[in-house]
């Protein structure tokens, strides 16, 4: 019951009275309104690429909202439609390798990348097949996944000439097509190799599929470091010189996702319906396959490398396989390389 009989106190509230009840509505507001601060970022990615397993963990476990950003991931059907999203600014990132961002920016385009997987392709013949040394590939039907001007196709074009051999591209019969195509032909017996991405490598393998070389040892016995990042989140540089913070804030989210699918088994267990693997064979290729591409930290000596890599290729692929006269773009990568 209200005692009337009590005495109302007529003191006017004070500056600081009004100061720390506007800190207590606001502390109120934010917490019932937890994107209050957050940033979207909008990444395109294909529907079934290995990106959406990295990003669907930040999401699940709030590692984005934890850094004060809020992912939106867009899922397309095609390469060539993320690329559009990202140069058509719809989107805010998109996946590439470095090669192509190279290349964009030689043509006066202001992207930039930050690495997501070191991991790249491998050469693969079937488990009994004779063939055991580059060497033998000579008059061999050999699927490339990319393209001629696949990083992957030029290493080992490269590495045959290094050791002494032909050039593959005179050598062999290439047959290029759509990765899942190549595999199927390869199993069908009407390919005697396949130079195929990572992930369709790891599909093959678990079929008992033989991998004659991976582009990683390729790498090494280049003289290249073989840990230096291929693929990457690619995005606009004017975006992220207007932000920075908020592209060191997406690289921390990411970054705890990747500890925990570098060390969890059971993380990968919710990521399963992403993988489409139809066997245990298969996912666990394809888990320990994105486990062994977690790229390290970018330096310097990996700038000297990739600068390395992309003087090889242009002198394998000619100009069109990096950009006019050879060379990396000044300020392809983020954060090591500003120009």
């Amino acid at each position: 019951m209200l005692d009337l009989s009590s005495p109302v106190s007529t003191r006017r509230p004070s500056r600081t009275d009004i100061g720390a009840a506007s800190l207590f509505l606001l502390s109120m507001l934010m917490l019932a309104c937890p994107a209050f601060a957050e940033s979207p970022v909008r990444i395109a990615v294909l529907k079934f690429g290995t990106a959406s397993w990295e990003l669907q963990t930040v999401r699940r476990h709030g590692f984005d909202r934890a850094a004060g950003i809020r992912l939106e991931v867009i899922e397309l059907a095609g390469k060539q439609a993320t690329m559009v999203a990202l140069q058509g600014g719809e989107v805010d990132m998109a996946l590439n390798d470095w090669l192509w961002v190279s290349r964009q920016r030689a043509a006066g385009r202001d992207l930039r990348f930050i690495g997501y997987s070191s991991a790249a392709g491998a050469l693969v013949v079937p488990a009994t097949s004779p063939i055991h040394a580059l060497r033998d590939l000579a008059g061999k039907r050999v699927g490339i996944a990319g393209g001629p001007l696949d990083k992957n196709w030029l290493l080992l074009r490269a590495l045959s000439l290094h050791q002494g051999g032909p050039d593959l591209a005179e050598s062999v019969e290439p047959v290029y097509g759509a990765p899942p195509l190549l595999n199927r032909q390869l199993e069908e017996g009407r390919l005697d190799a396949v130079i195929n991405f990572w992930p369709h490598v790891a599909r093959l393998r678990a079929k008992g599929m033989r991998v004659l070389i991976q582009a990683r040892e390729v790498a090494r016995e280049l003289g290249l470091d073989a840990e230096l990042p291929l693929i990457g989140y690619v995005f606009a540089d004017r975006w992220a010189r207007a932000q920075p913070e908020l592209v060191d804030r997406f690289q921390t989210a990411i970054g705890k996702a990747r500890r925990l699918l570098a060390t969890s088994d059971a993380e990968w267990d919710a990521l399963r319906p992403l993988m489409a693997a139809p066997d245990q064979a298969t996912f666990e290729a394809l888990r320990d396959g994105f486990r062994a591409g977690i790229p390290e930290p970018m330096t310097r000596e990996r700038l000297s490398s990739a600068e390395r890599l992309a003087d090889l290729l242009g002198e394998i692929g000619g100009e069109h396989a990096v950009l006019s006269g050879g060379g990396l773009s000044p300020g392809t990568f983020w954060g090591i390389d500003d120009d």
